[in-house]
């Protein structure tokens, strides 16, 4: 085999592994991006039930107030 068919041969295998590579990365960014969407939803979801709780707590601090109201009398 002569220079010019291993120089070839190797041009032409870190075209592969350059191709792979860029698909490895398109793929990753694309697993990037669901996640950050899932994060996203997770982040919406972790706030509105922080706002539940809070309106439960208030509900509960509200019946507490009529208890103490009708125990006090």
């Amino acid at each position: 085999m002569d220079i010019l068919s291993k120089l070839n041969e190797k041009i032409d295998g870190l075209l592969q592994k350059y191709e792979e590579l860029t698909k490895e990365n398109e793929n990753l960014k694309l697993e990037l991006d669901n996640t950050k969407e899932k994060l996203s939803e997770t982040e919406n979801e972790l706030a509105e039930c922080k706002e539940n709780i809070a309106l439960k707590e208030l509900e509960l601090e509200e019946v507490l107030g009529k208890i103490e109201a009708i125990l006090g009398k």
